[in-house]
């Protein structure tokens, strides 16, 4: 598309748009008596007006039938979670056997870890990305030492060359390769939080069963964003929050992957949970753990019926739209995003803002992450003056997300108008 830097080119994408009317399903905090430019949905979604319906009504049958509300009513509590997870598998691309709703992120992290995570004296590495989120790296290292390892030796991270910013895949399966027969575990993030580079999971993947090991990703930017594929790539396991691009909530429950050939696997080895037994015995109450020949056999507790309902609010929002739409205008959306930002380097005299997120399309989703080379914290605070909520991170990076359910193509004219402005 040959894009154009006016109101009245962007008005007219949004004229166009097929799920432009998607931005009224959802709560936008105000400037000045009007909603603000949310672009921090890759740190926190916003609210879908449904989700006080949806909790309103675990909360009634809470106030009418108390512990009946487990198996009586119109939504017992008992099958909340069933009722979730053919959407969500759609959202990642599972089937729906294969998807758990349970915990959150770091909790599944350690859980899949305990599973996938087996050392041995002779393969006992970790391989990862280098800065990724503080808690990824917390999980590496204490799992790491739990097997009475030296995370300085066992944690092998993968870092940019010199002068780049981002990762190049062949440098990614060239340290799988190097250090194949001492790895125990191949786990990245989906996407990096910082730069907002989307890994190749596939070939990751590939490479990591090439090697003898399993592949894992953490797809806490990437689930609800990007396209993802997870049965058909083989990927072994995954897990995600979804307070970010599926707008469950701060601190929602979270979900976790397990591929087929694992969660089948009744005697695969795991952390058990009564709420992870079999449900045709599970109220027998029997000493012996017999695991649900599914995702849900990693369930450990009873699921959170008020979580489970806001994350159903955000879910019948995602089937609606339909996922395929989504990641359609999410890659337009940011294409945009991208030609806005490089019109105005080019209308400056010094280029200010270098951004950091690859430019092709299948290497990012809706995160772009800018660097400032000039007055960043300051034009952070100015565009929080001028109504725009978006994201700082040390030492000068602005990172936005204009995400396709709620953010139009105004809102990134808008926003570049503003910022060149400011400059």
């Amino acid at each position: 598309m040959n894009f154009e830097n006016s109101i009245a080119f962007a008005r007219r994408l949004d004229k166009e748009d097929a799920l432009n009317n998607f931005r009224n399903r959802f709560l936008f905090p105000q400037h000045n008596g009007k909603d603000c430019i949310y672009f921090t949905g890759n740190s926190l979604g916003l609210q879908p007006k449904n989700t006080l319906t949806e909790i309103q009504k675990v909360l009634d049958d809470w106030s009418a039938l108390a512990v009946e509300g487990h198996f009586k009513g119109n939504r017992p509590w008992m099958h909340f979670h069933d009722r979730l997870t053919k959407p969500l598998s759609n959202v990642v691309g599972c089937l729906p056997g294969e998807v758990v709703i349970m915990n959150s992120l770091t909790v599944n992290l350690h859980l899949m870890m305990v599973s996938f995570y087996r050392p041995t004296q002779q393969r006992y590495k970790i391989i990862c990305e280098a800065k990724a989120f503080p808690s990824d790296q917390y999980a590496f290292e204490s799992q790491v030492r739990f097997h009475g390892f030296d995370p300085d030796k066992a944690v092998i991270e993968v870092h940019p060359r010199n002068g780049e910013h981002t990762l190049r895949t062949e440098d990614i399966l060239a340290a799988i390769e190097e250090h194949a027969n001492e790895t125990a575990l191949v786990l990245f993030s989906g996407i990096n939080y910082y730069t907002g580079q989307y890994f190749d999971l596939k070939t990751i993947t590939q490479a990591a069963h090439k090697a003898g090991v399993c592949a894992g990703f953490d797809l806490a930017h990437a689930a609800g964003n990007v396209e993802l594929k997870l049965h058909e790539w083989n990927v072994d396991f995954a897990c995600w929050c979804t307070y970010k691009y599926l707008n469950s909530g701060p601190g929602a429950v979270s979900g976790a992957y397990i591929h087929e050939r694992f969660a089948t696997d009744k005697n695969f080895p795991r952390f058990a949970g009564w709420w992870g037994n079999n449900k045709q015995t599970r109220f027998k109450m029997e000493k012996e753990f017999d695991a649900i020949p599914s995702a849900e056999g990693w369930q450990l507790s009873t699921p959170p019926a008020l979580l489970l309902a806001a994350h159903k609010a955000s879910l019948d929002i995602f089937e609606e739209a339909g996922i395929e739409n989504i990641h359609a205008k999410r890659k337009a959306l940011t294409a945009y995003l991208h030609f806005i930002l490089n019109d105005i380097n080019q209308k400056n005299k010094e280029s200010t803002i270098e951004i950091l997120t690859p430019s092709n399309e299948e290497e990012r989703g809706c995160q772009v992450s800018m660097f400032m080379h000039k007055n960043g914290k300051e034009i952070f605070d100015a565009l929080t003056e001028e109504g725009i909520i978006a994201d700082w991170r040390e030492p000068n990076v602005i990172r936005i997300a204009p995400v396709p359910l709620y953010n139009t193509y105004e809102d990134v004219w808008r926003f570049g108008n503003i910022i060149e402005n400011i400059l």
